[in-house]
């Protein structure tokens, strides 16, 4: 009996997640449109860290409640589910062209904040609040420059508008209210709280009745449902015809997870990593990265991700999932 409220509540929260979410960003983003903020800043940062809301509460409540593994394997695991499986999935539906020169330049950030979250855990093994410090200074650089970059854009002409900013001056509320925005905003992020409460006491619960590591268990359940909000949000971009947000979205949330989400781990409770994050987990990540930018920079024009990609973004994701299982049964 009490397993199937653990899975109940585990559903419950995925649930609540993907909706609160959706309310949080869409709140977020009207709130800051309607202060002036424009429209590209708006989803080069705040729908980034929107997308990332429910790892960054899952990280802190899962390592404030003493399970810094779950926390890691959430970070981890959700970069390579945005890689692998949903650009996976989005580009067998919908292959996509990306004409974005500003994710051009936002490629090679991912590959700094892969890289740099790489060697601070693989040095020692160890994800302490040095490393939590570094990454959110990293983070804030990072993100003051692309502000930087957005707002120095502002005034091009209008043959030199990137599509990136078109797509987010559709998808933006632009009229909404600010009682309405702050409303949304606000109540999406207090049943995001519950919803990733709710999930993680399920996940620890189903965790320790199967005799399954949290980092197991963050690396798949806790991963693939947090990143549902980013895949619905890419094939229904895609579906649009708008490919660069499905793309930016998936670049945009990889960057606060590996920066953000393993930086609140690192601060609110250093740990001693398991030693398969450095020989399995983090070496999988950075080479779908590395995968993420040979496929969709386009270095000889525009970039795209073709069916066939696709459809080997997808094999690798469900590959790395039996490598975990038998990872786990072991």
């Amino acid at each position: 009996m009490d397993i199937l409220i653990d899975i109940v509540a585990i559903l419950a929260g995925f649930g609540l997640l993907i909706w609160s979410a959706d309310l949080f960003v869409l709140g977020a983003s009207a709130t800051a449109r309607n202060l002036g903020i424009s429209p590209l800043v708006i989803g080069l940062t705040v729908v980034g860290f929107g997308t990332s809301a429910p790892e960054m509460l899952v990280a802190s409540i899962a390592s404030a409640g003493g399970n810094p593994g779950l926390a890691v394997g959430n970070a981890l695991g959700s970069n390579i589910t945005n890689i692998a499986l949903i650009l996976g999935i989005t580009a067998l539906i919908y292959p996509l062209k990306i004409h974005s020169n500003t994710l051009k330049r936002e490629y090679p950030l991912l590959l700094l904040a892969t890289l740099v979250a790489t060697t601070a855990v693989g040095v020692d093994n160890h994800l302490g609040w040095v490393d939590g410090l570094i990454f959110a200074l990293v983070l804030l650089g990072i993100m003051s420059w692309i502000v930087h970059q957005a707002l120095s854009s502002r005034n091009a002409a209008p043959l030199e508008i990137d599509p990136l900013q078109q797509e987010f001056e559709q998808e933006i509320p632009a009229h909404m209210p600010m009682k309405e925005a702050l409303i949304k905003l606000l109540s999406g992020f207090a049943v995001l709280l519950i919803s990733s409460k709710l999930l993680v006491w399920g996940a620890i619960n189903i965790a320790i009745f199967y005799g399954i590591s949290d980092l197991i268990i963050g690396l798949t359940i806790v991963a693939i449902g947090t990143s549902l909000p980013e895949l619905a949000a890419s094939i229904a971009s895609a579906r649009k015809g708008e490919h660069d947000i499905a793309i930016g979205n998936v670049i945009g949330s990889n960057m606060f997870n590996t920066l953000g989400v393993l930086g609140v781990a690192g601060l609110i409770n250093p740990s001693t990593l398991d030693s398969d994050v450095l020989s399995r987990d983090l070496p999988i990540m950075f080479i779908l990265t590395i995968l993420l930018f040979i496929m969709s920079y386009g270095f000889r024009g525009h970039g795209r991700i073709n069916r066939i990609e696709g459809g080997f973004l997808l094999a690798l994701f469900i590959s790395y999932e039996v490598l975990l299982y038998f990872s786990a049964t072991a």
